[in-house]
């Protein structure tokens, strides 16, 4: 045991200093503070409605009526039962958020250099230059807390998958599950694809390998023992998973049965999300710069450019004051770049990059030509519609599967920023062992300076010079700034200008100097003036001084602000506190200017037709560009919008709906139109209060007798439970003013399970019989049991295997001993 500690010690030391650097990062946790995240505020808009059922009920809902008109709630932080890989990911993020990320981006990449047999110094710093890379760092910023969350587990999933490569069968599985269920437990696909296409350039380098080497049943072996690793870990989060592809198929990533956009031409017909929605975000050949000199294309979309830029002097021109012209410099355009908005660039780091290139000549063998490889791949399709690479992402959204239902393929680089890193410290590792000689070292440092240092002084000295290559600091956004300064326009295009070239030319430089430093460092330690320990040093001073300064011009304790802000960042105003005097059952639309900043406010307080997800339910995001935008009143009806939040000269006021349906009316005639584009048509113009449309095959175009007796109130309402009492001499067919989704919503009359239907696009309808009756919809999603059943038997299994497997170890160690 005293050997054991001692050995672990430098670990135990490292792992201490990772927590206290993700706190020293992000001190004003410390406080009591919280980190002011703007998706994490959309967020709690639109889970506020489970959260306050969970609180008042002890129990968890699977559906909100709060946004979008209903939707399951299965990508708003829905929890289920044995979901107990979701507690081991909780055990290791105690840390207060965002530091928790943090140091899981620190912990992850640090066991996988551990694994790759890098010395714990080196590990320790690849683990600073991954976890301060500018991207990961953005994110927490803006609140894409599942996309960092997935980030953060993709080196230990590569650990797993390296380490049954090597052999190391029992610990390699049990590694892999681990760290491939924490993963999938993120619940961000997307990224989770992403490291998906790294394995299989991973897999096609060791497979090359394993055939040079006439190792092919072993690489088999270890292929077939990933494959039952990811199946546990799969079934691990069998609910999160069997939940996201029932519902992805009726969400906005499925295919959609129209042919036609709002305006009658032709749609482009899709499994998934349209190719422009894809590529929206699709990073520019010249952008990639950004990777190396930080505010090479001008940085973010908003940048304080300060007193002593050319805009101050622009706005202390025009007559501001220094107080108001100060405050103008601090949200300057100056990204020039193609992509709409930036909120700053995706920088590797000059030091790490220096180092990626110094590693190129002194690497060899199939790690770096996966690393490499999944670089440039994870690079060109970042660049998206850029030509002359658009064919390749063409290539990717027709064939490959899955690649069309994510979009940003810009964050695709999160691949580049995982790889170069370890490359990176890989080069380090090659400076200090005696695999290669000195003459070598020394060649690959002249050629790396030569290359880097190279490209940043051409930029600096040439940089009026390099229009050929697009460098003319014009963003596409400078004809609208022109128009809206008037007189001033051309003025204020001219100082945005300077200000982008003396960005460009301050980071070049910076760049520039990290690079002769490091250069410096390396030749120093080969001129045997410095000792391995004091490099490191160097060089862990060169990466926390180059990456945390650029991350700290925009996250930074500005950020934060009190945690009960967090936790309520929405306000009632006077339109709220109106609507919510009426305590019945109906909907509200939020027209004002602050529902457009805010998109998920309403849903905070009401059961709104608003929100804010990237993957809303399909047919109600495509009624809503048919008809709610247009404002279709008749539309408006039906979803019972009693209240519209408008604003008329500043003040906002709720404008009450008369002639909203209620929550079920009966109608008189439902007609069979055929098809998805004759039925959402047809509520152009449909008086839907006694007419109903509909495309299901078992209903039929019909007329029904409704006389002044006829009643159908709603007598209890929950998010996942609807009762209703209804009454009416003949038969007659009510639409309920409820969003369709039979995968999960069940309805019962008089206790006895019936089957209704989707009527009018969206809502629900069904055939009532004459008399009184009670109808009740509960919503009673079979694929949570189904999915909870499965995580518990394979978390049971997997109990199991880790047992038998120290069991295993154990008895080897002991066997070997003796």
């Amino acid at each position: 045991m005293p050997l054991s500690f001692k050995k672990n010690l430098p670990h135990l030391l490292v792992l201490i200093g990772f927590v206290v650097i993700s706190l020293a990062y992000f001190s004003p946790v410390l406080q009591g503070k919280q980190i002011f995240q703007s998706d994490i505020m959309h967020y709690t808009g639109m889970a506020q409605q489970q959260k306050d059922f969970n609180s008042q009920t002890g129990q968890e809902t699977y559906w909100t009526n709060s946004a979008f008109g209903g939707m399951p709630t299965y990508q708003l932080g829905a929890k289920y039962p044995h979901n107990y890989i979701k507690k081991l990911d909780l055990t290791l993020r105690f840390l207060p958020r965002p530091a928790d990320y943090l140091f899981i981006y620190f912990l992850s990449f640090y066991i996988l250099l551990l694994v790759l047999k890098v010395d714990y110094k080196l590990a320790a710093l690849g683990a600073l230059a991954f976890g301060f890379s500018t991207y990961l760092i953005i994110i927490l910023g803006v609140g894409h807390n599942s996309k960092a969350h997935a980030i953060a587990y993709m080196p230990l999933v590569l650990s797993g998958i390296i380490l049954t490569f090597r052999k190391k069968y029992i610990f390699g599985f049990l590694l892999t599950t681990v760290a491939l269920g924490l993963e999938i437990c993120a619940n961000h696909f997307q990224m989770t694809y992403y490291l998906m296409l790294l394995v299989i350039v991973l897999g096609i380098a060791y497979l090359i390998d394993a055939y040079k080497k006439k190792l092919l049943p072993h690489f088999f072996r270890s292929l077939g023992i990933l494959v039952v690793a990811a199946i546990l870990s799969v079934a691990l989060n069998a609910t999160n998973v069997l939940a996201t592809q029932e519902y992805v198929k009726e969400s906005t990533r499925g295919k959609s049965e129209l042919t036609i956009n709002p305006d009658g031409s032709p749609r482009e017909i899709t499994s998934g999300l349209s190719r422009d929605y894809i590529t929206e975000y699709s990073y520019g050949i010249l952008e990639t710069f950004n990777l190396y000199i930080p505010r090479f294309l001008g940085g973010g979309s908003g940048e304080d450019v300060g007193k002593d830029s050319e805009m101050y002097k622009f706005f202390t021109g025009i007559g501001a004051s220094p107080i108001e012209a100060l405050n103008e410099t601090k949200n300057t355009p100056t990204y020039w770049g193609n992509q709409t908005i930036v909120e700053a660039p995706a920088y590797v780091g000059a030091v790490v990059l220096f180092l990626f290139v110094f590693a190129l000549f002194l690497v060899k063998g199939r790690l770096k030509w996966w690393l490499v490889g999944g670089s440039l791949v994870s690079l060109i399709l970042s660049y998206g519609d850029s030509e002359p690479f658009a064919f390749i992402t063409n290539f990717f959204i027709d064939y490959v599967p899955l690649y069309n239902k994510f979009r940003a393929v810009s964050s695709i680089q999160v691949i580049l920023e995982l790889c170069i890193p370890v490359l990176a410290i890989f080069g380090l590792s090659r400076l200090f062992n005696q695999f290669e000689k000195d003459e070598d070292k020394l060649r690959a440092l002249k050629y790396s300076a030569i290359i880097t240092g190279g490209i940043a002084l051409i930029f600096l000295l040439f940089k009026s010079s390099l229009g050929f290559m697009g460098v003319d600091f014009v963003g596409g956004n400078d004809g609208y700034y022109r128009q809206a300064y008037g007189q001033f326009g051309e003025a204020f295009v001219e100082a945005l200008r300077e200000d982008r070239k003396s960005f460009f030319a301050q980071d070049t430089l910076r760049t520039l100097v990290l690079v002769l430093l490091s250069a410096g460092t390396i030749f120093m330690f080969l001129r045997k003036k410095l000792s391995e320990t004091l490099v490191i040093v160097v060089f862990a001073t060169l990466l926390v001084f180059d990456l945390v300064g650029v991350d700290r011009r925009y996250v930074n304790s500005d950020n934060f602000v009190s945690a009960l802000k967090v936790k309520k960042p929405y306000q009632a105003n006077a339109a709220d506190k109106e609507i919510l005097k009426d305590k019945g059952h109906f909907r509200v639309l939020d027209f004002s200017s602050e529902g457009s900043r805010a998109p998920a406010r309403a849903a905070y307080f009401h059961n709104s037709l608003n929100g804010y997800h990237a993957a809303k339910l399909k047919r109600f995001d495509e009624l809503y560009d048919f008809h709610i935008a247009r404002n279709n009143m008749n539309v408006l009806n039906m979803l019972n919008t009693k209240y519209i939040i408008a604003e008329e000269e500043g003040q906002v006021f709720p404008y009450t709906n008369e002639d909203a349906n209620g929550n079920a009316w009966f109608i008189n005639d439902l007609e069979n139109v055929g098809s998805a584009n004759a039925e959402i048509k047809a509520l152009d113009s449909l008086n839907t209060a006694v007419k109903a449309v509909t495309t299901s095959e078992l209903l039929s175009t019909k007329q029904y007798i409704v006389d002044s007796t006829a009643t159908i109130k709603l007598t209890e309402y929950k998010p996942n439970y609807l009762k209703y009492n209804t009454s009416n001499p003949n038969e007659g067919f009510a639409v309920f003013s409820e969003m369709f989704y039979d995968q999960g919503w069940q309805a019962y009359l008089d206790g006895q399970e019936v089957s209704h239907q989707r009527v009018n696009y969206v809502l629900r309808g069904m055939v009532i019989p004459s008399g009184e009756h009670t109808i009740e919809f509960k919503f009673e999603p079979q694929v949570v049991k189904t999915g909870s059943s499965i995580a518990l038997a394979s978390s049971i299994l997997f109990g199991i295997l880790v047992l038998g497997g120290f069991f295993v170890a154990f008895k080897k160690r002991t066997n070997e001993s003796a």
